[in-house]
């Protein structure tokens, strides 16, 4: 068995199937999930796979379910915006977002939330002559 080789999917609960369903393809404009018979939602994003499956009691999750890599986080950050995304903001000791970016040693990224609590993230890779 070669795990580096395998499909990974990233498991995401969701209590309203119909309304994470709305915010996945129309706010981050992902193509139509497959419907599958077990009730999952599965969509095909860069290599990996996302699937939403029902849960009564949705997300318990505090930390970042998943991560996607952009190219230009501020560019990426405006157009969902536009399409009625909400970016979280942190104002702690060490970690701290400006314009909803913060700097994390090698990589920006900006944090939110989908309806069903999951927590989302964009990253970009700083280049090594960049710096932090």
């Amino acid at each position: 068995m070669h795990l580096d080789a395998s499909q990974v999917t990233v498991m995401l609960p969701v209590r309203d199937l119909a309304r994470a369903r709305e915010f996945y393809e129309r706010a981050l404009a992902l193509p139509a999930g497959e419907e599958r018979l077990d009730g999952k939602v599965v969509y095909r994003c860069g290599g990996t796979e996302i699937a939403l499956f029902p849960r009564p009691e949705g997300t318990k999750a505090e930390h970042t379910a998943l991560s996607f890599r952009v190219h230009d986080i501020r560019a990426s950050i405006d157009l969902l915006e536009s399409r009625g995304v909400v970016f979280s903001d942190y104002d702690m000791p060490g970690f701290k977002t400006v314009g909803h970016v913060c700097v994390l040693g090698s990589e920006k990224a900006a944090w939110f939330t989908d309806p069903e609590g999951n927590i989302l993230c964009l990253h970009e890779d700083v280049p090594a002559s960049q710096g932090a």
